[in-house]
């Protein structure tokens, strides 16, 4: 056996095959005893560096024994214990399918203590170049950017659920950069086109209300659906947002909870919504603001809702659009006349305000547009045509010898 001596908090030692081996302290056992994490290098200098890197990582850090459990057992934990009964059904669904086909089969057997940034980033490049396990591996298919990048959020959330719990020292998935998305151009109804369907929808008695508070709140799907009059406040003129509305597997509708934290609220209404919602509940007959034309005693399925917007868009030939489109156009006329991101993004139930920013960055872009154009011509007026800030030497060149 080969000469050992104490470095920093652990002991170091070189092995009988030639290479270097050091301990740290990084945590205690229920009875006491320490929790070491064993360093390897090739050289002694090398092993010196490490130690001192895991010293410093582990610096304040006491971790417990069950740090000693793989990535997987750490993943169903996580869902049974923290996740469970916190989120709803559907989003548990997701997380359970995505951490099965997408994670386990990679990188599930790792011990948890061991999992680093570079194994994530290894496990994201696989997912998008061979992820797609339901194509069969012989096409070689990946994942796409939105799925992995869905994966890794779900990993973030899981292991900065470790490291609070004492499991990790720190999340090595704050380290790593996810795939980007390329989203899709929202389509939105300008101003010619949003008076066209009002006026669509105002002649049609059973609808109209609906699609009217719809354009006005741009609620989701299922939230408009989910609306009670016990949600409305007359007297403060605002609406709570609490529940949704979705379609069962096998037929009918059920009802859950809001997409996230954020998303139930309370939203001050517009005096034309308002005084549509006082008006609407004088001939109530349910507790739903918004019941099933045919079974009152139920809620609106949003599946009609979704038929009914179809059938009026081919009707007045507007473009092809789906539901979550109205709430798009809701916002983007919202922050186009002047409300802030801020207000809007708690209209809207969403998690942060930077989240309705990166949204509707192609709207906040033409109001800054407009903002410098608004600014421009008002320098212009003060300076001069001739000192147009914007201008450069050479423009101004050009439009002389033209």
């Amino acid at each position: 056996m080969a000469k050992r001596r104490p470095a920093g908090d652990g002991m170091v030692r070189r092995r009988d095959d030639g290479r270097w081996e050091g301990r740290i302290v990084i945590g205690h056992k229920e009875n006491g005893d320490p929790i070491f994490r064993y360093i390897y290098a090739d050289t002694q200098k090398e092993l010196t560096a490490k130690l001192r890197q895991n010293i410093t990582a582990y610096q304040g850090v006491d971790l417990t024994e069950e740090c000693r459990m793989t990535l997987s057992e750490w993943l169903d934990r996580w869902l049974k214990e923290y996740m469970a009964g916190r989120i709803r059904s559907t989003t548990m669904d997701g997380y359970r399918r995505d951490l099965d086909n997408h994670v386990k089969p990679y990188i599930g057997e790792k011990p948890l203590l061991r999992l680093s940034a570079e194994d994530l980033r290894s496990l994201y490049q696989t997912l998008m170049e061979s992820g797609n396990r339901n194509k069969g591996s012989e096409h070689g298919t990946g994942l796409s950017p939105t799925t992995v990048r869905g994966v890794h959020n779900t990993l973030h959330h899981a292991l900065k659920t470790a490291v609070e719990e004492g499991l990790l020292p720190v999340d090595p998935a704050a380290s790593v950069t996810p795939p980007k998305v390329t989203h899709k151009a929202k389509t939105i109804l300008n101003h010619e086109q949003l008076e066209i369907l009002k006026s669509a929808v105002k002649r049609d008695e059973i609808w109209c209300d609906f699609f009217l508070t719809e354009l006005t709140t741009g609620l989701r799907r299922g939230e408009l659906c989910g609306l009670k009059w016990e949600d409305f406040d007359e007297a403060a003129g605002t609406l709570k947002i609490c529940r949704t509305i979705r379609a069962k597997k096998g037929g009918g509708v059920g009802e859950g909870a809001t997409k996230t934290y954020a998303g139930t609220r309370t939203i001050l209404l517009p005096s034309s919504t308002d005084n549509l919602l006082r008006e609407r509940k004088r001939s109530a007959v349910t507790q739903w603001i918004f019941p099933d034309p045919l079974r009152p005693e139920r809620p609106v399925s949003p599946g009609s809702a979704y038929r009914r917007l179809k059938a009026i868009l081919e009707e007045t030939g507007l473009p092809d659009l789906r539901f979550h489109d109205l709430r798009h156009t809701f916002a983007t006329h919202a922050l186009a006349n002047g409300v802030d991101a801020k207000t809007l993004s708690g209209i809207l139930g969403h998690t942060k305000a930077s989240f309705t920013v990166d949204t509707y960055t192609h709207t906040t872009t033409d109001m800054h547009k407009k903002a410098a154009e608004i600014v421009g011509g008002f320098l212009t007026d003060y300076l001069g045509e001739e000192m147009a800030p914007w201008q450069s030497t050479e423009t101004a060149a050009t439009a002389v010898s033209t």
